[in-house]
C-alpha cells in the first residue's frame, strides 16, 4: 500500500506539477513539501504536518480527511527521554541551588550576628570609659574646692570703692569753681556777670534783663554763668549749699543749708537780698 507521500508525489508529476510551482501557489516553504512526499515527518509537529497536508491535497484536488485520518506520524522515542532527563537535570539544577542558597543565607546569619556582638561590645566599652571620666572629674572637683576670696582683702577694696565714690564729688565742685573763677575774670567793666556753683542739687528760678532764662534744678558739681545789661533776678530753693561769683568777687553763702531766697537782685552795684 502506497503511503499518503509517495500518492501525492505520483499525483503531481502526472500533473506535470514541480514543487517550486507548488510552493509558489501554495505558500508552503519547499523543505516541508520535500519532508510530505517522503513522509519524514520527526522534525515537524503534528499539527502543522495535517495543515500543510490538507493545503497540498486541496491544491492537487484531492479530499484531505482521507489522508489526514490515514497520516501516522511517526513519534521517536527518544522524545520521553529527552524530557525525562531535562526534567531530571531541572530538579538536580534547582535542588543544588537551593542547598547553596541555604548555605549563603546561614553564613549571611552568623556574620550578622558576630557583627551585631561586636557593635554592642564597642558601646559597652564607650559607655563604661565615658563612665570612669565623668567619676575623674567629680571626684577632682570635690578635691579641690574653689577658694573664698579673704575677708581682708574683700573689705579694703570695699572701703577704697567708698573713698573714691565721695572723693568724685568734691573734685568735681572744686574744678566747676576754678572754672567759674576764671571765667569771672574775664567780665568787661560794662554789664553784669554771675556764676553759681552748686554743691548739692538746688532748684533756681533765675531772669536776665526780665526774661526768664533757667527754670530748673543745678545739680551737684554743676555750675552756669549769665550775663546781662543792667539786672539778673533770680530765687534758690537751698541757700546754704550754692557758691556765687559776681563780677568777679566771690560772694558767700546766701543762708543756712535747706533755706529758701527769692527775688535775690544783682546789680552792677552789688547784690541785694530782700
Amino acid at each position: 500500500m502506497e503511503s499518503v507521500g509517495k500518492i501525492l508525489k505520483n499525483l503531481r508529476l502526472e500533473k506535470g506539477l514541480s514543487l517550486e510551482e507548488v510552493q509558489k501557489k501554495t505558500k508552503v516553504h519547499l523543505n516541508i513539501l520535500k519532508a510530505i512526499e517522503e513522509d519524514n515527518f520527526i522534525n515537524l509537529s503534528p499539527i502543522y504536518i495535517r495543515g500543510f497536508l490538507k493545503i497540498y491535497c486541496k491544491f492537487l484536488g484531492l479530499d484531505p480527511q482521507k489522508y489526514i485520518v490515514d497520516l501516522k506520524v511517526p513519534q521517536p522515542a527518544t522524545v520521553k527521554l529527552d524530557t525525562a532527563g531535562k526534567s531530571a537535570a531541572f530538579f538536580k539544577s534547582a535542588s543544588d541551588k537551593l542547598t547553596f542558597l541555604k548555605a549563603v543565607n546561614k553564613k549571611n546569619i552568623i556574620t550578622g550576628l558576630v557583627v551585631l556582638v561586636i557593635i554592642i561590645s564597642l558601646v559597652g566599652l564607650f559607655n563604661f570609659g565615658k563612665s570612669i571620666s565623668s567619676r575623674r572629674h567629680s571626684a577632682a572637683d570635690n578635691f579641690n574646692p574653689p577658694v573664698a576670696a579673704a575677708p581682708e582683702k574683700a573689705k579694703a577694696k570695699k572701703t577704697q570703692a567708698k573713698k573714691l565714690q565721695d572723693a568724685a564729688p568734691a573734685a568735681a565742685t572744686s574744678k566747676a569753681k576754678q572754672s567759674v573763677s576764671k571765667t569771672a575774670k574775664a567780665v568787661t567793666s560794662s554789664g553784669i556777670r554771675l556764676s553759681i556753683l552748686a554743691r548739692e542739687d538746688c532748684w533756681i528760678t533765675l531772669k536776665v534783663d526780665g526774661r526768664l532764662v533757667f527754670y530748673s534744678v543745678l545739680k551737684r558739681g554743676k555750675s552756669e554763668t549769665w550775663q546781662a545789661k543792667d539786672k539778673i533776678e533770680f530765687s534758690l530753693s537751698n541757700a546754704g549749699v550754692v557758691d556765687l561769683i559776681l563780677n568777679g568777687e566771690k560772694i558767700s553763702s546766701l543762708g543756712k543749708k535747706g533755706q529758701a531766697r527769692k527775688n535775690i537782685l544783682a546789680t552792677k552795684e552789688g547784690l541785694k537780698i530782700p
